[in-house]
């Protein structure tokens, strides 16, 4: 099942994506290479989902889409109530992949340099001489846990943005690398906002996909009882290390996509624009602002990954129209009317889905 799509040297810098492997951009591996990775990350996001099942009662949805955006090499941002095991399955994420963890507890005192770290003044034994030194912050890690992040000010949330976009931080003018891969896994709550500081669009932007953690069912929420009030204690197992995350990344983006596919992606975002002449009558009365281009990028990059794991080489329109949801309902703003008529950027997307169609007319 050999992918026959190269990237461009520039394709992870265009997205946002994950780094490129080998500098150039373009996989060396050849066709037997690819499928075999192809098998492997099947493999392996069943082995995941697997172990996360044992510490983690539910939440399929919410699990596959952390996967589809951590092979996609995006970032995520997870919006649900507290005690819904957010942070739990984050960290269990983390140690099922042996990638490094940082969890970051953000509060109203939380300083930038509390999180890319600061520069310290250390005398030099040898010499005498007196040097500044880098002491790297919770940053510096594969995985980083944002927990609360709408509770700090705008300049603490904006140290986070030239990592999360960059993936690098500048402190006293030098620039500071982050070891690949680098994801960043916020949580936020839906319901307290009084204190709060809610994130600006140009950071919602740069997380690919706004995932809805919902209350267990009534059969999940017996079990989660049932496992969480004993005494025995689950470890999970490690399923992959950090170059074949990597290689498997490289993968998702060679997968090829049609013309049409990305015309259909493309149909959807531009329906989201309230001054183009694409956006249907309900979007103009609806939308304050639609999405932008990354949100199309993220289309194809998602469409991609879900394709992949669903053990598909090629991507579908049910693909796109997957994580369409994830994807679009942080970058559409809704207006005061919709917010009278209790209309949410869901409820837009699930219209728009229903009206584009995949033809083109």
């Amino acid at each position: 099942m050999p992918f026959d799509l190269e990237l461009p040297a520039d394709a992870g810098e265009a997205t946002g994506g994950g780094a490129a492997v080998g500098g150039s951009g373009r996989a060396a591996a050849g066709p037997d290479d690819d499928d075999s990775r192809f098998e492997r990350l099947q493999t392996a996001s069943k082995q995941v989902r697997t172990e996360l099942a044992r510490v983690i009662v539910g939440q399929d949805d919410v699990i596959d889409q952390l996967l589809l955006s951590l092979f996609a090499g995006g970032h995520c941002l997870l919006v649900g109530v507290p005690g819904l095991a957010k942070t739990l399955m984050i960290s269990t994420l983390a140690e099922t992949l042996s990638l490094s963890f940082n969890r970051i507890q953000f509060t109203p005192d939380l300083m930038p340099s509390d999180i890319t770290g600061t520069e310290v003044i250390q005398d030099d034994k040898a010499t005498g001489e007196r040097r500044f030194q880098f002491l790297r912050g919770p940053v510096f890690a594969n995985v980083i846990l944002a927990d609360e992040i709408n509770r700090t000010p705008p300049k603490t949330q904006a140290a986070l943005l030239e990592a999360m976009q960059e993936k690098q931080v500048t402190v006293g003018g030098h620039r500071h690398r982050l070891e690949q891969p680098f994801f960043v896994l916020a949580t936020q709550n839906p319901i307290e906002q009084e204190g709060t500081y809610p994130l600006p669009e140009a950071q919602l932007d740069r997380f690919m996909f706004n995932v809805r953690v919902d209350y267990p069912s009534q059969d999940e929420e017996l079990a989660i009882m049932r496992r969480t009030t004993g005494g025995d204690s689950v470890q999970v197992g490690r399923v992959v290390g950090r170059e074949e995350i990597l290689a498997l990344q490289q993968l998702v983006r060679r997968v090829p996509v049609a013309d049409e596919v990305i015309r259909y992606a493309l149909r959807l975002i531009r329906a989201t624009r309230v001054t183009t002449g694409e956006a249907p009558a309900h979007v103009k009365e609806h939308v304050d602002w639609g999405a932008g281009p990354r949100a199309g990028q993220y289309l194809v990059l998602g469409g991609k990954a879900n394709a992949v794991l669903a053990g598909r080489s090629h991507v579908t329109y049910d693909d796109i129209r997957k994580v369409a949801h994830p994807v679009l309902r942080h970058r559409i703003l809704t207006n005061f009317a919709a917010e009278a008529e209790g209309i949410t950027s869901d409820h837009v997307i699930s219209r728009l889905l229903e009206e584009i169609r995949t033809d083109g007319r």
